[in-house]
C-alpha cells in the first residue's frame, strides 16, 4: 500500500471512530449491526460482537432492543424507509414532467446506493433471516419504491415521452420497473470510492441509461 493510500486509510478511520463515538448509543448500535452483519453474515454475530465493535455493554442493547432479530429488523426497516421518504420527496419536486422525475428518482437511489453500500448489502443478503411479518413489513415499503417507478412509466407513456420496449405488443411497466431497481440497486455491490467516477457522475451514468430504456431522450449533460 501506498503512503498516500496509508493516510487515506487512517483518515478514514479515525474519522469512522469519531463518529461512532458521537452518536447516541442506538445510532452507535445500529452503525455496529451493520458493519458486523455485513462482514460475518447475520448467523454467527452475537450481541456480545455487535456491542464489542460499538464499546458498550450488552445491557445497551436490551434498553433499545428486545432481540438480536429485532435489532436487524429495525436496521432494514430504517434503511429502508428512509430510502422510500428520500424517493417520494425527490420524485415530487420535480415538477410533474416525466423525464424529470425518473431522471430525480434514479439520482436519488443511485447515489444512495453508492455512499450506504454496506446498509444495502444488509438489507438485501440478511432479509431472509426476518420472520415473515417482519419481511412482509419490508416488502411493502420496496412494494411503494416499486410503484412510484409504474407511476412515472405509466404517466411517461400516457404523455407520450415513454415508449419502453413491448411484449408482444404490450408494455409491462412492473417489469420495466423491476429491471431498472434492479440495475440501480446492484451498483452498490462493486461501486466503491475513489474510482474513475465520482457518486453524482454515476448517477448521472445511471439516469441516461434509464432513459434510454425507456425510450426518452436523455437530459442534457
Amino acid at each position: 500500500m501506498s503512503k498516500r493510500k496509508t493516510v487515506l486509510v487512517e483518515e478514514e478511520s479515525m474519522a469512522a471512530v469519531a463518529e461512532r463515538e458521537a452518536r447516541p448509543p442506538v445510532e452507535a448500535i445500529r452503525a455496529a449491526a451493520f458493519a458486523q452483519f455485513a462482514e460475518r453474515g447475520y448467523p454467527v454475530v452475537t450481541v456480545r460482537d455487535i456491542m464489542k465493535a460499538c464499546g458498550l455493554t450488552q445491557g445497551a442493547l436490551y434498553n433499545h432492543f428486545k432481540s438480536k432479530d429485532e435489532l436487524l429488523h429495525d436496521i432494514i426497516a430504517s434503511t429502508q424507509g428512509e430510502l422510500e421518504r428520500q424517493c417520494q420527496q425527490a420524485v415530487a419536486g420535480a415538477g410533474g414532467d416525466p423525464c424529470a422525475e425518473l431522471a430525480a428518482f434514479v439520482r436519488v437511489y443511485v447515489i444512495r446506493h453508492c455512499r450506504l453500500r454496506i446498509e444495502a448489502l444488509v438489507a438485501n443478503r440478511e432479509i431472509g433471516w426476518l420472520d415473515s411479518a417482519r419481511v412482509a413489513d419490508i416488502r411493502r415499503s420496496r412494494r411503494a419504491i416499486r410503484d412510484i417507478v409504474v407511476t412515472i412509466l405509466r404517466h411517461g407513456v400516457e404523455k407520450g415521452v415513454f415508449d419502453p420496449p413491448r411484449v408482444d405488443g404490450k408494455h409491462d411497466l412492473k417489469a420495466m420497473a423491476m429491471a431498472l431497481l434492479d440495475q440501480c440497486t446492484h451498483v452498490s455491490m462493486w461501486y466503491g470510492p475513489g474510482g474513475d467516477l465520482t457518486e453524482e457522475q454515476m448517477a448521472k451514468l445511471y439516469t441516461g441509461m434509464a432513459l434510454r430504456m425507456v425510450g426518452a431522450a436523455p437530459q442534457p449533460a
